[in-house]
């Protein structure tokens, strides 16, 4: 019988192939909350170290919506930003992200839509690294798809959305330590066999949003 989804949108797809399993309004234009984040952390990883050294900003720390629990002139490699963003959805995780490549948010947002563009990515448009509701941020069930599929081959970007938990270190401005634990939020990681990832999100716009990966016996 026909699948019966709650989800506006959806697309099942065969990572090795790229073939198309499954689609109800796979094209549609929606908005997509933090799975904004996959693109997020693929143009942190594909145009930065792990190891540099960012100095987190007022402007990321008051972000508004989830957090990484960055600290105003704390300092933190993007390693530990990676995992607070995709553990935690955080978005100041991602606006630190975005000024210590781009230097603004605005101009790490074009950097996005120009990876989409390489990538085959074409029916999506980001206007920020963290996925706070704006009608000219969207994307559509078919590219959430593709994009994750190519970031997969990124063995950092697997290790990142497959980890249960991760423990961050910043150097606070006044020369103290501090360590933050990160927790992943995507509940499938324990709950469905073979889970490896990959982002939830929601605001009251998008709704729930949901990008899962799953290999078993080798296939994805």
């Amino acid at each position: 019988p026909p699948l019966k989804l709650y989800a506006q949108g959806a697309v099942l797809m065969d990572a090795t192939s790229g073939r198309v399993l499954y689609s109800k309004n796979g094209e549609e234009q929606l908005p997509m909350a933090s799975t904004t984040k996959i693109m997020t952390l693929l143009v942190a990883l594909e145009n930065s170290n792990p190891e540099d050294v960012v100095t987190v900003s007022k402007t990321a720390v008051s972000e508004e919506g989830s957090s990484a629990y960055l600290k105003p002139g704390a300092r933190i490699t993007m390693r530990d930003l990676c995992y607070g963003l995709m553990l935690n959805s955080g978005n100041d995780a991602a606006v630190a992200i975005a000024e210590h490549i781009s230097e603004t948010t605005d101009d790490f947002a074009e950097f996005m839509n120009d990876t989409a563009k390489r990538t085959g990515i074409l029916n999506t448009h980001f206007v920020n690294p963290n996925g706070l509701h704006d009608d000219n941020h969207f994307t559509t069930a078919s590219d959430l798809a593709r994009l994750t599929r190519y970031a997969l081959q990124n063995d950092t970007f697997r290790e990142i959305v497959s980890s249960g938990m991760y423990t961050s270190t910043m150097l606070m401005p006044d020369g103290t330590i501090q360590n933050v634990e990160y927790i992943n939020h995507n509940r499938l990681l324990k709950e469905l066999d073979g889970c490896i990832g990959v982002k939830t999100g929601f605001t009251k716009t998008a709704g729930r949003c949901l990008v899962s990966a799953v290999n078993r016996n080798g296939a994805e």
